[in-house]
């Protein structure tokens, strides 16, 4: 048992030996508070000043936040016959400056020194917390003095001895553990950034920032952040704690009010947060400007910490107490935070054991928080992940359904436009065959030529529908392709001459007969290449070169056409086929039409397993060569022959025509009129059709599609129902219809109709459809596999 008088204000020595494991000197050690003085060793050994000693009642002293100079002093006397060297460990690793001094029995004073306010290289013993090297001589006794100075900081009083091997394990253990902690926070903080940058989620950057800034708190409050990234001290290692907290807590708060989307719930939270966000902002802009508030921006700034966690808490209890699901996991991570603060501050208050686990314990309780709020992020992940995949799927019914609309529109614009143009080409037709005078026979074909030019327009657009649907589908039919080019090079060729241009027509290939394949879109291609060369040819020639092979059954067609136009620049020549692509807007403005004829004809002649190449020098001219390829058509009956003109005889043929449209009706009439052995009577609706075919026999109907009252989609479903009688259920029906979206002829197909002609109508095919009904030939003849 050590005795010393009361009134010494001394407590006997540690008596020292050889550890076997870590000791606290508390029991042995008393300390006192010397205010704002700074006084010398001497004053403090003799206790000159007068201050008020008293004994550390555990093994973590908590002093709390204060910028006051503390004191402690203890012995140890070593009682063996052999130097004995610990390691003394004290105050915290922020703690500004530490000063330990030793007296030998001789009075012999050595001193040493540690703090983050000094280069870390002047540091007595190079180490990240506050450890000094004590040497006790056999058999002497050491009054160890320690001097203790913070700005405002929390100051704890360990007093820890150990020997080299208890320091080295417990460092050991120390880094291994941090390794771990600071591993999984730059995990997350770098995972997560890429995730913002990916996703653009800005609870992602907010999240990421957060576990950044508290990663570099730990390092700050660990010592690693002055021994390694401002190992000079000064100024940012001595704020670098109260700097990382407060943006920790500002971007913690956000976060939380991001992903939690507080504001769509409440209106007083998002007031709250705002609120702790201009005080954050204030006092970092205060300790700033005034390092004289750094004193109070410790207690203040974990004020501001306990608010951001009440904030999140309270807004937690609300959306759940308005039946709004918060995420599990973040609950949990919360919590685990809340926790390991907890057990840090009743640590520091010395309420429980200090232990390794609870003297970090807030690390503890950051690194579990930041475990499950990632966790917490990868359910967002998969949350966004679902939302995104319903938007596309709520994008995608939308897109079906304007797919439709466009449908629609482009079905009723197709109605609305060729019914008109229906009747001014019949009228023009008419009035060129009736008429002697070549004044007005010059006016019909100008009327003709530009209502043609308008339904090639219409046309380009239908089939961008189409293409874009994937609803183009070719039609095959025998067909002569000479006759095709012929009507062509005689339409062009005037158009040549009125411009100015020479145009030659050049083919010594023998006339191929017929073939099978679409004629319809053989034409479009052929005269979109004529129309370009014309169009774009401001002078000079074209010449058409056409070669014809005949290969086991098979006619080539290498169609060649050269011009000496504008060309195009070679950096345009990728871009060529794509959809309104001319060589620039002002050619568009300059030489009119839509761009889409070249990505039309591409597509055509990709569907006929042809082939397209355009070679082009800019301000010199192109070459276009088209090579299309068709099988011969076999001789037989059922080849039609084209009419001749006043020769429509359709022998005795009765038609009853359901059109609603009066200038289509007398179009029509006039083209009968000129037809020997045909009888016509008008419908002007479904309905009505259905009561003329009660009332007597016809041979064939001529149906057009959108009419009043009935429609003629009804009217044909009725008549293959038995409504009209049951001898008029196989009577032949022909879709006389504006309507020419793929869609259309399909139904038209699946409701029973024999076959379909778009107006405006053609009276040479009107002629050889009716002619092959009447016949019961099947006109349209699809390639095998072809829809």
């Amino acid at each position: 048992m050590f005795i010393w008088e009361a009134g010494a204000n001394d407590l006997p020595p540690y008596p020292a030996a050889p550890l076997s494991r870590v000791v606290s000197l508390h029991e042995y050690a008393l300390y006192a508070n010397a205010g704002k003085d700074r006084y010398s060793l001497d004053e403090i050994r003799n206790n000159s000043a007068g201050l008020e000693f008293m004994q550390l009642d555990s093994e973590n002293v908590n002093i709390g936040f204060t910028s006051d100079y503390y004191w402690v002093k203890f012995s140890i006397k070593n009682t063996t016959q052999k130097e004995l060297t610990y390691y003394l460990e004290t105050g915290r690793p922020i703690t500004d400056r530490v000063d330990l001094y030793s007296v030998s029995p001789t009075g012999k004073i050595e001193a040493q020194k540690s703090g983050d306010k000094m280069p870390f290289n002047e540091r007595s013993f190079d180490h990240r917390k506050t450890i000094f090297e004590l040497q006790v001589p056999p058999e002497e006794t050491l009054e160890i003095f320690i001097h203790y100075e913070n700005d405002g900081e929390v100051l704890n009083l360990p007093l820890l001895l150990h020997n080299a091997t208890s320091l080295l394990k417990i460092t050991y253990k120390e880094q291994m553990v941090f390794g771990i902690f600071y591993g999984i926070l730059l995990i997350a903080a770098i995972i997560y950034l890429f995730f913002f940058f990916a996703l653009g989620e800005r609870s992602f950057l907010f999240y990421s920032m957060y576990v950044c800034l508290v990663g570099l708190l730990q390092l700050s409050l660990d010592g690693y952040f002055y021994q390694y990234l401002s190992p000079g001290g000064g100024r940012l290692s001595n704020h670098a704690v109260v700097l990382f907290a407060i943006l920790s807590g500002g971007f913690l708060g956000k976060y939380s009010e991001v992903y939690l989307n507080i504001g769509q719930s409440t209106r007083i939270m998002p007031r709250v947060f705002n609120a702790i966000y201009i005080g954050l902002s204030l006092l970092l802009i205060g300790i700033i400007l005034s390092p004289a508030l750094l004193e109070i921006s410790y207690p203040a700034v974990n004020l501001f910490g306990l608010a951001v966690l009440g904030a999140i808490v309270a807004s937690v209890i609300i959306l759940v107490s308005r039946k709004i699901t918060v995420d599990k996991f973040f609950i949990t991570g919360i919590f685990f935070l809340i926790l390991g603060f907890v057990i840090f501050i009743l640590n520091n208050l010395s309420v429980i054991p200090n232990t390794f686990l609870t003297q970090n314990s807030a690390k503890l309780g950051t690194g579990l928080e930041i475990i499950f709020l990632s966790l917490s992020m990868a359910n967002r992940i998969k949350k966004l992940k679902t939302e995104k995949q319903e938007l596309q799927n709520l994008a995608l019914i939308r897109l079906q359904e304007m797919n439709e609309l466009k449908s629609y529109f482009l079905s009723n614009l197709s109605h609305e436009l060729r019914t008109p143009l229906n009747a001014i080409m019949g009228l023009a037709d008419a009035m060129a065959n009736e008429s002697n005078e070549q004044k007005v026979r010059d006016t019909s074909f100008v009327i003709k030529a530009s209502s043609i030019r308008l339904l090639n327009l219409i046309n380009d657009i239908q089939d961008f529908s189409k293409i874009e649907k994937g609803e183009l589908k070719l039609e095959i039919e025998p067909f002569k392709p000479m006759e095709i080019m012929e009507q062509l090079r005689l339409s062009y060729r005037n158009q040549a001459e009125e411009k100015g241009l020479s145009f030659k027509f050049q083919s010594n290939s023998p006339t191929p007969g017929y073939v099978l394949g679409d004629a319809n879109r053989f034409a479009q291609i052929v005269n979109n290449l004529l129309d370009n060369a014309v169009k774009f040819t401001p002078e000079g020639s074209i010449v058409v070169t056409l070669e014809t092979l005949e290969n086991n059954g098979t006619i080539d067609f290498i169609l060649h056409v050269t011009d000496t136009g504008i060309g195009i620049p070679p950096k345009k020549m990728d871009t060529i086929f794509e959809s309104l692509s001319q060589e620039s807007i002002n050619n568009t403005r300059k030489y009119g039409g839509l761009g889409l004829g070249l990505f039309i004809i591409k597509v055509l002649v990709d569907m006929q397993q042809g082939e397209i190449n355009i070679q082009s020098k800019q301000g010199q001219g192109t070459t276009c060569t088209l090579k299309l390829s068709f099988p011969r058509a076999p001789e037989s009956p059922g080849i039609p022959k084209n009419p001749e003109v006043n020769k429509y005889d359709l022998e005795g043929t009765n038609i009853l025509v359901a059109e609603d449209d009066p200038v289509n009706q007398m179009v029509l009439k006039m083209i009968f009129s000129k037809w020997k052995g045909t009888r016509v009577t008008i419908a002007n609706n479904g309905a009505e059709a259905l009561e003329k075919l009660q009332e007597q026999s016809f041979d064939l109907i001529l149906m057009d599609l959108q009419m009043p009252v009935m429609d003629g989609y009804e009217a044909c479903i009725g008549i293959r129902k038995g409504d009209a009688g049951p001898d008029n259920k196989n009577i032949p029906i022909m879709a006389v219809t504006a309507d020419v979206m793929e869609s259309t002829k399909q139904r038209v197909k699946e409701i029973g109709m024999n076959d379909y002609l778009a107006k405006p109508v053609n009276k040479d095919k009107l002629y050889y459809k009716i002619t092959g009904l009447r016949q019961e030939i099947p006109v349209i003849q699809r390639e095998p596999g072809r829809e």
